[in-house]
């Protein structure tokens, strides 16, 4: 299996973009911390929402090979089953259909991402620290807000046993863990 540091230092290979990276680190929290509701493997959840756009500058302009091109990247690297996981997070281009909870929850994990960030940002101190579940509530019913958060994918969370706000909770509390490295 491959190690965290290991899997760092081929996003850091293939990614150029720090926005993209810290997408990448912020899906990574997100992903450790539902585990840790569900008391799954934290180590595999977050290598999964670590690597799962690590094709993304390569195939920004062909979404349609997105997670594809990642499959490519990491045979050999990562056991097929979370490859499948990442495949399944661009159900609607790849045909793989999310099934098990983890590629539920990185669906999910992913879209809540932009809107926590985009939260933090519209805080007068641009800090993580100063969002409350109440505010993410209350800016994912505002749909003019953060219009690249995808709703509908942050809602999957119900599919696997998390009502909304609960999710709201357990994504704001992983994303807070990683805050100073993301620049929030």
């Amino acid at each position: 299996m491959l190690e965290r540091e290991e899997a760092l230092n081929l996003v850091k290979k293939h990614v150029s973009k720090r926005n993209i990276i810290y997408h990448m680190l912020a899906v990574e929290a997100i992903m450790r911390s539902t585990a840790r509701h569900f008391g799954e493997n934290e180590e595999e959840w977050g290598l999964v929402g670590l690597l799962h756009d690590i094709d993304y500058e390569k195939t920004e302009a062909t979404p349609e090979k997105h997670s594809l091109v990642a499959e490519e990247m990491l045979k050999g690297v990562l056991p097929d089953p979370l490859i499948k996981v990442i495949k399944a997070h661009n159900f609607r281009h790849t045909g793989v259909k999310p099934e098990t909870r983890m590629e539920k929850a990185l669906i999910a994990c992913d879209a809540i991402s932009g809107l926590l960030v985009a939260c933090a940002l519209v805080m007068p101190s641009k800090k993580l620290a100063d969002v409350k579940v109440e505010t993410v509530a209350k800016k994912f019913r505002d749909k003019d807000f953060a219009r690249g958060a995808e709703r509908e994918r942050i809602i999957v969370c119900e599919e696997i046993g998390i009502p909304r706000e609960k999710f709201f909770e357990i994504a704001l509390e992983g994303l807070k863990n990683i805050a100073p490295e993301i620049g929030l």
